[in-house]
């Protein structure tokens, strides 16, 4: 039977049980690599343009597949709720995965900060942590079973961190809302910037020293991915139910 597309299947507690999220009305990727193998430019590999970048934008840029680094600000228990936030947020529900997790993990063990902080809220790092102990919390269990639950459980506790309604615990003392912010904050920036992402979203990588011409509506230049499909925006997120 063919998939019914006016179901967003991609989202867990909507799947019914039915295996991993894949959004039936993508292509699957057939050149270079995209989380969960699939995307609006399946004949698209941002990789294959390595060579007209300059050397510091390549090596930085190709560290990001093949040097990722080791785990060393968060344990294992935090690491384990945390990389399944991630997955969730991200709706990365099988591999390949862009493993986020520890890119926010070495930008932390760093001591990296984004210059500001929310008044009332305590450090980034320490927000992070207080997310996994709260997740576990809500999960109604001890350290990394927020991980272990099953898949609607986390959405729905995801969805309860996302609309401010957590409570008690750790949540009683933080604001729920600016947690979430940071998280997603942290989690957007490591998953963008990875060149998997770029493959899934069509971007035709750094643009120094080569750069971008073609800048009128419509134009592209020639080395960038053509998209698949063309759904209107408008009709696709009242089809799926996003609005």
């Amino acid at each position: 039977m063919a998939p019914d597309f006016t179901k967003p299947h991609h989202l867990p507690k909507l799947r019914g049980g039915k295996g991993h999220a894949d959004p039936y009305e993508l292509p699957r990727q057939r050149r270079g690599t995209t989380p969960q193998m699939h995307g609006r430019y399946p004949d698209y590999d941002v990789l294959e343009e390595a060579g007209a970048w300059d050397e510091p934008t390549r090596a930085v840029v190709l560290a990001r597949i093949d040097d990722v680094p080791e785990r060393e600000f968060f344990t294992d228990a935090e690491a384990a709720t945390l990389t399944a936030l991630c997955d969730n947020v991200l709706a990365q529900d099988s591999e390949p995965r862009i493993p986020v997790l520890a890119f926010v993990d070495a930008k932390h063990a760093a001591g990296k900060t984004e210059g500001y902080r929310y008044a009332g809220m305590p450090p980034d790092s320490e927000t992070w942590r207080l997310v996994a102990r709260g997740l576990d919390e809500a999960a109604g269990g001890g350290p990394g079973v927020f991980a272990e639950i099953d898949a609607d459980a986390r959405a729905k506790i995801v969805d309860a961190f996302a609309s401010g309604e957590l409570e008690a615990g750790v949540w009683a003392e933080l604001d729920v809302s600016r947690a979430w912010s940071v998280v997603t904050r942290d989690a957007l920036a490591a998953f963008y910037a990875h060149p998997w992402a770029w493959n899934e979203i069509g971007f035709g990588g750094p643009a120094y020293p080569r750069g971008y011409a073609r800048l009128g509506v419509g134009m592209s230049e020639a080395w960038e991915g053509e998209e698949a499909i063309h759904p209107d925006p408008v009709e696709d997120v009242k089809r799926k139910g996003y609005e």
